[in-house]
């Protein structure tokens, strides 16, 4: 690669990170002010996420005397880090994914988890007894909701794949290759499974009702978190609203690839900030449905529950999905059916 090259990669993870803060800590917003109204209540203002994180910096770390200090304060920062790097992976928009082409969906799993790990990890170094449960809680959950989050990315590649295509498990690929385009009647229901799964894994991977047992505040006094304060608290708050942002662009660079521009006749100068907003508004609309609705209608469900839920029943429905996608695959093969 020449040193533009980089240079102009460089920028573009800039740009992207700063989109990644932004973008998560509105989301955030737009989700509690969503959840207040939907109770019959005003809630904050969509500002307030960065009215609290602009406080948080403010304020002074505090470190338990029997934390271990330095993975105390590493936590945070790889939790951060690791959210924004997922974004370079994926597609947002119309900006293709910045670092595409030395990663694909199978890493973009991987990455996922780091941030959930880089808590479990803040949780033990903090040393009280409230974060350990959290951070082992955590660590269920995690084993739990993630062979449902394979069976999907396996899934819809392996779609991709028995449809000819090259590199099925690219985001690049899946994006520009949306599966409704793909399948048939059998297939569509099995992609509408494998969404079901995916949206219901949506509000464990980011911690929140009702598969917030790592945090359970009637419970466990804020769980993983309980000894965090100031500029450490920030990141991991941060690192919150990133990760929300990248699991909507998840979910939307997988089954909700389209741009407004490709959808309307729009100058190349208007196509970039119109599929950006477009992108937004999709978010939006993912964050609503699968995990503002959910949190706001649902209890808290019990550790045990939780792992039931995902081994068991989205596990099963994971399964019938890519079932009905591979049997699809035939019906098109033996022209039964036409993609």
């Amino acid at each position: 690669m020449t040193l533009l090259g980089i240079a102009t990669m460089g920028m573009w993870c800039i740009l992207l990170s700063l989109f990644a803060l932004a973008g998560g800590l509105f989301l955030l917003g737009v989700d509690r002010k969503l959840a207040a109204h939907m109770q019959a209540r005003i809630g904050p203002p969509i500002r307030q996420p960065f009215i609290d994180v602009a406080k948080l910096l403010q304020k002074e770390n505090i470190v338990p005397a029997n934390a271990i200090p330095c993975l105390f304060h590493l936590a945070p920062v790889i939790a951060l880090v690791s959210s924004i790097v997922v974004l370079f992976y994926l597609p947002v928009g119309s900006i293709l994914p910045v670092l595409g082409v030395y990663g694909d969906l199978v890493l973009v799993m991987y990455l996922l988890a780091v941030p959930a790990l880089a808590m479990v990890a803040g949780g033990f170094a903090s040393g009280s007894p409230y974060a350990t449960v959290g951070a082992q809680r955590e660590m269920v959950t995690m084993i739990a909701y993630e062979f449902p989050l394979a069976i999907v990315v396996i899934g819809v590649a392996w779609r991709l794949g028995a449809a000819g295509l090259p590199l099925p498990f690219t985001l690049g690929t899946i994006a520009a290759n949306p599966i409704w385009t793909l399948v048939g009647p059998v297939g569509f229901i099995g992609a509408l499974l494998l969404l079901l799964v995916l949206a219901v894994v949506t509000p464990a991977e980011l911690s929140r009702i009702p598969f917030d047992t790592q945090e359970a505040e009637t419970e466990l006094a804020g769980g993983l978190l309980v000894e965090y304060s100031g500029r450490n608290l920030a990141m991991f708050y941060l690192a919150q609203g990133v990760k929300t942002l990248v699991f909507a662009a998840v979910i939307i660079a997988i089954f909700f690839p389209w741009n407004l521009s490709g959808l309307l006749a729009m100058p190349p100068w208007l196509a970039w900030p119109a599929d950006l907003l477009f992108f937004l508004v999709k978010s939006i609309l993912v964050l609503f449905f699968a995990v503002t609705l959910v949190r706001v209608g649902m209890a808290r469900f019990r550790i045990n529950q939780v792992v039931s839920l995902y081994w068991v029943y989205l596990s099963v429905i994971g399964f019938l999905g890519l079932i009905l996608l591979m049997a699809d695959a035939s019906l098109v093969t033996l022209g039964v059916v036409g993609a």
